[in-house]
């Protein structure tokens, strides 16, 4: 397993992430032990949940199977939303959002239900609209400084939001953003354009998540071919948007250098995402002791200058202004 720092800071985490959003919904508790265990074998030391998986189930399972382990380990999770949300159900005003109010109140339910008195890696799990940035990041300063979190981090930001938050950090000596959570996979490749570039720039790690873009580069599936209809992709309503010509292309690249390699199609997707520039750790998850073996076979694995450069070309998005203009200027970075 490889160790890389988290953007600027001098926190190592495993090449690969063990993502816990199935923890208490497809995943049990005996199962998701033994999931953990089988990552810890291979050397990951790197564990993300939050505190709206499967209504903190997810959280509460980590802190009965994580023991003396945990000090070892780096833990992150999530602050921002409100698990009855997700059920339809209503949320009083106060209990949703990235307030003071409800980021002191999140923290202290996310420490109790993971057992430990510190979170190495507290992330905002989206924007909010309706809370000043200035409110938030000071908020989350005051965990750092009480030592109930270590580093912070965003997720699903885009690139101005990104640096309106390390602006109002710097500006007021805050702790600042470390690293970023982002979708990214070869078939969602939109943080490209700013997102990755900001982060790169700015020293902000990345940490990806849905590498397999929702489970369109498994191998479950084929071009042509509509998944079940109790599979993942139906169920949410993600076949309509992923079923078109570019992915396709993209997944019959994939489909080939992964024959040719003699390697699943999903270790080949999460390898050429764990070899983009900017990669701290790729998150990925597991519903199944099998799944979770398939993506450890990924550990190490490298693709050839060749193969990351054709599977690249293969899913390449349309241009956009005005990257697109600026992409044929002296000195625009390139991967």
């Amino acid at each position: 397993m490889e160790y890389r720092r988290i953007g600027a800071t001098g926190l190592k985490v495993s090449e690969l992430c063990l993502g816990c959003m199935t923890f208490g919904r497809e995943t049990d508790e005996a199962v998701a032990g033994k999931i953990l265990d089988r990552y810890l074998d291979a050397g990951g030391n790197f564990l993300d949940t939050a505190n709206v998986y499967a209504a903190g189930a997810s959280e509460e399972i980590l802190g009965n199977i994580l023991g003396k382990r945990r000090n070892s380990l780096v833990l992150a999770t999530k602050v921002r939303f409100n698990a009855n949300v997700f059920m339809g159900k209503p949320v009083p005003p106060n209990q949703i959002g990235l307030s003071r109010g409800h980021i002191m109140s999140e923290v202290e339910n996310s420490l109790r239900r993971m057992k430990t008195d510190y979170i190495d890696l507290y992330q905002v799990h989206s924007w909010d609209f309706e809370t000043p940035i200035d409110e938030t990041m000071r908020a989350l300063d005051d965990l750092v400084r009480q030592g109930k979190v270590r580093y912070l981090g965003a997720s699903n930001f885009t690139a101005w939001q990104l640096m309106k938050s390390l602006w109002v950090s710097d500006k007021h000596n805050y702790a600042r953003f470390d690293c970023l959570q982002p979708q990214y996979s070869l078939i969602s490749r939109d943080i490209e354009r700013e997102i990755m570039p900001a982060c790169i720039a700015e020293g902000v790690g990345v940490i990806p998540w849905s590498p397999l873009g929702g489970g369109f580069l498994t191998g479950k599936y084929r071009s042509g071919q509509r998944p079940p209809e109790d599979g993942r992709l139906t169920k949410q309503d993600l076949w309509g948007r992923l079923a078109n010509e570019r992915n396709y292309q993209t997944l019959e690249a994939v489909e080939q250098i992964a024959k040719e390699r003699g390697r699943p199609i999903s270790q080949v997707a999460l390898a050429w995402v764990n070899q983009q520039r900017g990669v701290s750790s790729v998150i990925y998850g597991a519903r199944t002791e099998e799944q979770n073996e398939q993506n450890l076979g990924a550990i190490g694995f490298k693709l050839e200058a060749a193969e990351i450069e054709a599977l690249s070309a293969a899913s390449a998005p349309a241009p956009e202004y005005p990257t697109a203009m600026q992409s044929r200027l002296p000195g625009y970075p390139r991967p």
